[in-house]
């Protein structure tokens, strides 16, 4: 059974994506720019008419070309010369103006659904794969470029040839434009069904496309585990196959466009002749001149050559109208975390005071599995608590609702005695500083990771921060020092010095709430006792709320909450939990008694 792409868009959705009326969510990306739209509109317009004055000129050139003086004759021709030079000038505006449009267009597309994206909560995330949204992004706006920015000037100005065409065939003969509108039914029902399939097809090839990518993207940024575990051949076969698939949807899309081109022209230029074949009689027998021939057939080629390229862009503007569609829902979505439509503001100074009250959640993914379970505590200001247990027992859940990456399904969490969720994320989110479990090192330099913290650091504030976070001395001996370039998700540096990057920039923000999430867990000895010191030095005025399994880190806590299975099963000092007994207690033997490192 073929695999199918993710995630599979309802019956609903497809039926939408074979209209192209789905090029409509274009529109607010083209009305700041509506003036270069209508100039485009006007030089096409300009270069329409003139392509359809030109016949007439040829129609009196013919019929007269044996009567006129050769001064008159210099005259057309000098004439045509001119329209010649209005039909480049024309064209040229209209390639620019059009051209113009479309990067601009798209440009304003990618940072929209960027903008959009970049503020999503890992809920989101956890339906679709971050490498489809890369694909959205450039291979969708890819197709749209090439559309704003090309075939909808071309499909327009085929539209007022082929309407002014039909219509000045007309002036020349009603009997043999009635015959070619015989023709137009023919050609009008391969273009329906087959237009048809070819949008369903465009949407499936864009579909394996994004599919394609974001299998890519997964594999390449774990390529070192992929290597570690032999699983090369694995995913290259996955990503062949998912590839096939997408080559596979892309030929029948391209062979059902070839078919319905190759029916369609065919049709078109054999009525054509057949027109042609019924003037040419009507000439020998005087109800017609060579010239009003001449000038009909030059129209005709004119429509049959616009109905021709018109059916041709059809398949381009399906194929846009898809990835319009795709975007469209990208920019449309709803978030399961959203800021309030009255936000309320933090007391100002920031105390740091930190509360959670009967806190219950799951995770959307595990929906039946408790990953906290009640879970009520307060941090006073200035306060540091620790927080151990298992794998599993819910620590690192704490920080993610801290930073309001999810919501609970019921309690509340405040700052400050104000709930998290009656606030703008970015109001208490600016109050606070994180170090992840998993530290992230962008594709810059070392200067440029520490700064993340804070952008408006001074220089020095950074290596002071540096210094502080045992960062300083590993990154002067790199090759340029703090301006050298760290690799994409600091690939030129190992864990630990990763990990200190992080903490590093958590000093240098100087948030009153700390969030340390393993914090320690990648250093070694001696640079873990440096980064305990900044850390206990930093604590000293912040609150501060540290997640550790390694309990030599939280000794100096001023609390410290044991949590098992989603519930707080104890909290105190060490001593005092040491001497109660139960999970700590036995949690402190094993790594200070058998010397065990973690859990």
């Amino acid at each position: 059974m073929a695999r199918q792409p993710t995630p599979q868009p309802s019956e609903e959705d497809r039926a939408k994506s074979r209209r192209i009326g789905a090029l409509a969510g274009l529109k607010r990306f083209i009305i700041p720019y509506r003036f270069w739209a209508l100039a485009a509109g006007l030089a096409l317009v300009l270069t329409a008419t003139v392509s359809l004055v030109l016949p007439m000129a040829v129609r009196r050139v013919v019929d007269n070309f044996g009567t006129e003086s050769d001064a008159l004759l210099d005259q057309y021709f000098l004439a045509a010369i001119g329209f010649a030079a209005l039909l480049a000038v024309g064209t040229a505006l209209r390639y620019l103006l059009v051209s113009r449009l479309g990067e601009l267009v798209v440009a304003d597309i990618r940072k929209a659904v960027f903008d959009r994206m970049i503020g999503m909560s890992p809920v989101f995330y956890e339906k679709i794969m971050t490498g489809e949204v890369l694909s959205r992004i450039t291979t969708d706006t890819t197709v749209i470029q090439t559309v704003v920015g090309s075939s909808v000037s071309i499909a327009l100005r085929n539209v007022l040839l082929f309407f002014g065409g039909l219509a000045l065939m007309l002036l020349t003969s009603p009997k043999l434009t009635g015959l070619v509108l015989l023709v137009v039914p023919v050609v009008i029902v391969p273009i329906l069904v087959l237009g048809r399939r070819l949008r369903k097809l465009s949407r499936e090839n864009q579909d394996w496309i994004a599919e394609s990518s974001g299998n890519a993207s997964e594999a390449l940024t774990s390529a070192q585990t992929v290597q570690a575990f032999t699983g090369e051949a694995a995913a290259r076969k996955t990503f062949g196959s998912v590839t096939d698939l997408s080559l596979d949807a892309a030929m029948r899309r391209i062979n059902t466009r070839a078919v319905m081109t190759m029916i369609v022209i065919f049709l078109i230029f054999s009525g054509v002749v057949g027109v042609l074949w019924m003037g040419a009689r009507d000439v020998r027998a005087g109800g017609m001149s060579i010239g009003m021939l001449v000038q009909f057939v030059i129209y005709s080629v004119m429509v049959a050559g616009a109905v021709g390229a018109l059916s041709e862009i059809w398949g381009e503007l399906q194929r846009a109208a898809g990835a319009t569609e795709r975007l469209v829902e990208l920019l449309h979505v709803e978030d399961a975390i959203i800021d309030p439509a009255v936000p309320k503001a933090l007391p100002n100074p920031v105390e740091g005071r930190i509360r959670f009250d009967a806190v219950h959640f799951a995770y959307p993914s595990r929906p039946g599995v408790q990953a906290l379970d009640g879970v009520s505590f307060e941090i006073a200001p200035g306060e540091t608590v620790a927080v151990v247990g298992p794998s599993g027992a819910g620590k690192s859940t704490i920080i993610q609702l801290m930073q309001r990456f999810y919501d609970p399904d019921s309690g509340q969490v405040c700052l400050d005695g104000v709930s998290l969720s009656d606030m703008e994320r970015a109001t208490f989110r600016k109050e606070m500083a994180l170090v992840p479990q998993d530290p992230v090192v962008f594709a810059a330099s070392a200067r440029e990771n520490i700064r993340f913290g804070r952008p408006d650091a001074s220089d020095a504030e950074v290596e002071a921060a540096a210094k502080a976070a045992a960062a300083h001395d590993f990154i002067m001996a790199l090759p340029e020092g703090y301006d050298s370039y760290v690799g994409e998700r600091g690939v030129m540096l190992s864990g630990g010095q990763k990990q200190r990057i992080a903490i590093a920039r958590a000093i240098l923000r100087d948030a009153p709430v700390l969030l340390l999430d393993e914090a320690t867990s990648a250093l070694d000895a001696e640079s873990e006792r440096a980064v305990q010191n900044a850390v206990d030095e930093m604590a000293r005025s912040r609150t501060t709320i540290i997640v550790a399994h390694r309990l030599a880190t939280v000794k100096k806590a001023d609390r410290i909450l044991v949590m098992e299975e989603g519930r707080i099963v104890a909290q105190g000092s060490h001593d005092d939990l040491v001497a109660e007994g139960g999970l700590y207690a036995r949690l402190a033997r094993l790594q200070f008694t058998d010397g065990a490192l973690d859990l």
